[in-house]
């Protein structure tokens, strides 16, 4: 069987075509993969909701796995929205079947250290939710700790190659 997964995010998700690696990864190990984005500059899970096209594709489709992205979250606003709207997403998720997942991000290198507050919030997030958690976000602290910043690009924010494509081996 295959398995469809939707992507919803932002410019995180839409750098370097994660969803496209993600896919490359699951046919090289003999799965049959599909997936489809819904990616758009600057927003947030609040935005998706709002403008109700991810509620229409989660509904419409049969997808195996939703992940879900926003920005790094470490703020109480972005906790309060990871919680409140991925609660509400994961209700949509779970009377189609479908698995939500989280995909934590990082903050900007010029925030970095407001690091803590995005791993606890992406983590509470999927733990009060009861959904996946692809802990992308700790794999890039890892590195950063070491003073290793080869997972972000140029603008010290988005993903570099590397960065991505270490994001799609850990989804």
């Amino acid at each position: 069987p295959s398995v469809r997964i939707l992507f919803v995010g932002n410019s995180l998700t839409y750098t370097n075509n994660l969803p496209a690696l993600v896919v490359s990864i699951g046919n090289a190990q003999g799965k049959s993969v599909y997936s489809e984005t819904l990616a758009n500059p600057n927003y947030a899970i609040e935005d998706h909701w709002n403008d109700g096209t991810m509620a229409k594709l989660i509904c419409e489709g049969d997808f195996f796995f939703f992940v879900i992205q926003q920005g790094p979250s470490s703020q109480s606003d972005g906790r309060i929205m990871l919680i409140d709207y991925g609660q509400r997403i994961k209700d949509i998720c779970s009377s189609r079947g479908t698995a939500l997942a989280f995909f934590m991000v990082w903050p900007a290198k010029s925030n970095y250290h407001t690091f803590d507050g995005v791993i606890k919030n992406y983590t509470d997030a999927a733990s009060v939710t009861n959904s996946i958690l692809c802990a992308v976000g700790l794999r890039f602290k890892e590195y950063g700790d070491r003073g290793d910043y080869r997972f972000y690009s140029s603008d010290n924010f988005h993903p570099s190659s590397e960065g991505s494509q270490m994001a799609a081996e850990i989804i």
